[in-house]
């Protein structure tokens, strides 16, 4: 574990140096004396403390965050007693000594072990996040504000017992030993200076480890937050933490599950409002219910197949896709507004009846549209209400309501213009009969660029073995005899 043997060498190095800077006991060793015990002490404390973490990550390698702070801090204030007790039996240092090198143990101790605390708790959000696994919450816990607090005035105290005990130290040095004043005066700012370099240094890395778990924290709310407003709502926060930021991962999470669910529950009153209307329109016409499941797959297969064309890749996302697929059912639904004696009229209509019966797609838009209006923006309703009034216009300019010519028809009304014609085509009307694929394949070439968009058409040829299995799978007997679903 890098870090903790860097806070040990660390730790080394300034608690050599501490020694001698509060202890005219420790002063008077020599460097190798003092040096000598203090590695040996850290070499034994670094030792135990290794083997305990790694029996504590076990497979997981992220041990809770409270047990990692109190046994690294527990070790390493041991070390200090036993620097103390060793002085004191060997050297024979009064208690008092102990006392000094015990309080620049406990300083360092403190500000090491938080660090690698708050380091773990890194480790720990990251495998939170990345397992999928959450923490158990507790009722109980101690809030950050008052860890902040804790710490804050640990660090305080902490200062002034150290300016304290070398205030004390420098005044013993002084009235017994009488330095130079120039001397004097430029060793206690030595003094001073390593204290405060020794104490801002541990502070700004504690700092630094808890701004970045914050922004961890916060990265992690975001990008879940994003997820969910870009229309995931299976993302979820780790729960990665026993405090505020734990329990805001859980709320989040829950409010994410009641959205979803909520979503789903409308999503499926949708889907069936959808499929209501679309058979009621259907069950006044000659055609069967199971035409509006084989429209919306064969426009389906063309989607898919396009998506990947230049000029419709930017339209045909998968959310469109999507939107597209669920709105086609609605094409004729405008249908409902034509009379019985045309819409069921079973041979050919007269121009006037035909008249009328081009209407539908004018009912169609503005019943959708009148919905819109109350929905507000929707672009379900945008797409089902495209489908609706332009499914009869015409590459070349010659179809129905508007004379709407090339790109001015909507992608969607141009790809249900071929699956509507093709289904109708290959399906048995009483004043007609049903037309083999192929036939119905031929009329469809035979349309390209006139009365559809001819890459439309090269769509429809290399997906038209799905438009058979389509037609097969969906077919009005199978429909009437209920082995489809909807």
């Amino acid at each position: 574990m890098a870090r903790l043997v860097f806070h040990y060498i660390a730790a080394f190095f300034v608690l050599t140096l501490y020694g001698g800077q509060v202890c005219p006991y420790v002063e008077s060793l020599t460097l190798i004396q003092w040096g000598s015990t203090t590695l040996v002490l850290f070499i034994a404390t670094f030792s135990i403390n290794y083997a305990v973490y790694k029996k504590l990550c076990g497979a997981t390698d992220t041990p809770s965050s409270d047990i990692v702070f109190k046994t690294t801090f527990t070790l390493f204030m041991l070390s200090g007693f036993a620097v103390g007790i060793y002085n004191a039996i060997v050297h024979g240092f009064p208690l008092a000594s102990g006392f000094k090198l015990i309080v620049g143990w406990f300083l360092i101790g403190f500000f090491m072990s938080l660090d690698i605390t708050l380091y773990n708790r890194q480790k720990i959000i990251k495998y939170m996040a990345t397992t999928g696994k959450n923490v158990e919450l507790t009722a109980s816990y101690i809030s950050l504000t008052k860890k902040y607090l804790v710490f804050s005035i640990f660090t305080s105290l902490a200062v002034l017992g150290v300016i304290f005990l070398v205030i004390i130290k420098d005044l013993d040095w002084i009235f017994s030993s009488n330095p130079n004043a120039m001397s004097a005066t430029l060793s206690i700012l030595k003094e001073f200076a390593f204290i405060f370099i020794v104490i801002i240094s541990y502070s700004s890395l504690v700092a630094v480890s808890f701004t970045r778990n914050l922004k961890l924290y916060l990265h992690y709310q975001n990008s879940t937050l994003n997820e969910v407003v870009n229309g995931n709502l299976n993302a979820t926060v780790p729960v990665s933490s026993i405090d505020e930021f734990g329990y805001m991962a859980k709320y989040t999470n829950e409010m994410i599950h009641s959205l979803k669910e909520r979503t789903e529950a409308l999503q499926l009153t949708q889907d069936v409002s959808i499929l209501s209307l679309a058979s009621l329109a259907e069950t006044r016409d000659n055609e069967t219910g199971a035409h509006i499941m084989r429209t919306q797959r064969y426009i389906l297969a063309l989607a898919e197949e396009l998506k990947s064309y230049p000029d419709f890749s930017a339209e045909l996302t998968d959310e469109n896709i999507d939107l597209i697929f669920k709105s086609a059912p609605l094409h004729d639904i405008g249908k409902v507004g034509i009379p019985d004696n045309i819409l069921l009229k079973p041979g050919k209509l007269t121009d006037d009846e035909f008249k009328v019966m081009k209407r539908h797609p004018n009912y169609g838009r503005k019943a959708l549209h009148t919905a819109g209006k109350a929905l507000g923006k929707n672009s379900f309703l945008k797409f089902a209400e495209e489908i609706a009034f332009t499914h009869h216009e015409k590459w070349n300019g010659s179809g129905y309501p508007r004379s709407l010519k090339g790109s001015e028809i909507p992608i969607s009304g141009r790809m249900m213009a071929v699956a509507d014609v093709y289904d109708a085509l290959i399906s048995k009307r009483v004043y007609k009969p049903a037309f083999t694929h192929e036939d119905a394949k031929n009329i469809i070439i035979e349309g390209r660029g006139n009365h559809f968009d001819p890459q439309i058409v090269d769509a429809f040829l290399k997906v038209e073995q799905k438009f058979i299995n389509i037609a097969d799978e969906y077919s009005d007997e199978n429909y009437r005899t209920s082995k489809i679903s909807v």
